[in-house]
């Protein structure tokens, strides 16, 4: 067939202009997203939970049975432990992917996520007190306007997290119009209830882009965009890819499907690890760290690249030894974090590396500082992975570099981008050289067992 090459254009990714950042709410969706179990005092902690057989429970006999790490909030006064608020968790996406679906199209802004591979969006299945939310206005989805939607009889999804929260509905397939592309025959999930802490998001669904085997589809899991595009040959091989571009306005943010972009990449390669896709994460080595040029070895550590994880988690050895780098950081028990001065000068702040496989990528000084809290200090953009064993390097690390997720190559790689900050310089100690800090102008393109896990991602 004829290369598609030609049609190719970057993908528009929103930056949410209503996101305010909240640091431990941001920590809080990554603690419950991964099942994390705090190892920093806070107000969260992991507990077990007994439930009553309910009107939803699967156990019969009305007994009690023990569900084993929950996370619970600690009341401050009596510290007696009770669920999680969903107004507690950050279910408000930094980044949103523009794509359309259906015939005439019908244009979503989806919450764009390497962490799951669902893709799910509001619909007019949804009773419809749950079609907007408070101040939020979906795109809701309306199959019955598509002349190309056909229904999968049979077939459900359901994302849950272990506190109870979920989303589900069924299921069809329509064509999804993206980056250029049109994808046929995509499986759409469609919403037919959503928890509170689902439905308070900005995004009109969610766009999973992890590996096809967490899918959450039964009795059959459904191919991911990327799957699809890569069988129907809508990209070509050798750019079995997709690549993000996380910048910090709507206007130098872009991801792309089946090429890298060169005025994005400056014309440099970019530095690949294989990936381990068996959890169906996008997930590598990062066996050392480096702190103002000063190396710390990290045996066996690995870590997951998630677009839909705002923070950049990592160990907490490695983590002390980057805040004992910044005057007067401390660890505030209020916020479960680290945080520093907000008179710290940009350029005072570490340079701090993290491997992608071989190579080193600095976290650009500018992204230190997450979150103002008023009290003189900010929340840190990096943070505690808790009792999680892979760090995850979330928004925070992936605004740094321009990132590809080579599916065909089951690799990930990186290329640094320059910091935006005078006296912050990308990495020396990489021949993966530096690209304009701003995205430039759009250029030519170039060319296991489902379900191991106790929680489902998103």
């Amino acid at each position: 067939m004829a290369s598609p090459m030609a049609n190719l254009t970057r993908a528009t990714l929103t930056r949410n202009p209503h996101h305010k950042r909240n640091g431990l709410k941001s920590y809080v969706h990554a603690l419950k997203k991964y099942n994390i179990g705090p190892t920093i005092d806070g107000p969260y902690v992991m507990v077990n939970k007994v439930h009553q057989q309910g009107k939803f429970s699967k156990k019969v006999g009305g007994k009690a049975h023990v569900q084993g790490h929950i996370l619970a909030k600690k009341d401050a006064t009596t510290g007696q432990t009770g669920d999680v608020p969903a107004t507690d968790v950050d279910s408000n996406a930094e980044y949103l992917a523009e794509v359309g679906i259906g015939t005439p199209v019908q244009t979503l802004n989806l919450d764009f996520d390497t962490g799951s591979a669902d893709l799910w969006v509001f619909s007019t299945e949804l009773p419809a007190s749950e079609q907007s939310s408070g101040t939020t206005k979906h795109t809701i989805f309306d199959p019955s306007k598509s002349s190309t939607w056909k229904a999968t009889s049979g077939s459900t999804w359901n994302i849950s997290y272990g506190d109870g929260s979920t989303a589900s509905g069924d299921v069809g397939t329509d064509n999804l119009t993206v980056g250029g592309l049109v994808v046929k025959n995509q499986a759409i999930e469609l919403a037919k209830t959503l928890s509170s802490s689902f439905a308070s998001g900005p995004g009109d669904g969610l766009l999973g882009l992890a590996w096809g085997s967490i899918n959450t589809v039964t009795p059959t899991p459904v191919a991911t965009p990327v799957e699809n595009m890569i069988t129907q040959d809508d990209i070509t091989q050798g750019n079995e890819l997709f690549t993000a571009y996380l910048g910090s306005t709507t206007e130098d943010s872009f991801y792309t499907f089946g090429y890298i972009d060169q005025t994005a990449s400056g014309g440099v390669t970019p530095s690949y690890a294989k990936v381990d896709n068996s959890q169906g994460f996008w997930m590598f080595d990062s066996t050392s760290a480096s702190i103002n040029g000063k190396t710390i070895a990290r045996t066996g550590n690995t870590s997951i690249a998630d677009t839909g994880t705002t923070l950049c988690l990592i160990d907490d050895t490695t983590l002390k030894a980057i805040y004992d780098a910044i005057p007067g950081a401390t660890l505030n028990s209020q916020q479960q974090g680290y945080v520093f001065p907000t008179s710290t000068a940009t350029a005072d702040l570490p340079t701090v590396e993290f491997a992608v496989g071989d190579t080193l990528f600095q976290v650009n000084k500018e992204n230190f500082a997450f979150q103002d809290l008023g009290d003189g200090t900010y929340y840190g953009g990096i943070q505690s992975r808790g009792d999680q064993n892979f760090d995850i390097y979330g928004d925070v690390f992936l605004r740094s570099v321009y990132a590809v997720f080579d599916q065909g190559n089951t690799q990930f790689g990186c290329i640094q981008r320059e910091s935006t900050t005078s006296g912050s310089s990308g990495s020396t100690t990489t021949g993966s050289g530096a690209t304009p800090a701003a995205a430039p102008a759009a250029g030519e393109g170039e060319s296991h067992k489902k379900h191991h896990h106790h929680h489902h991602k998103f």
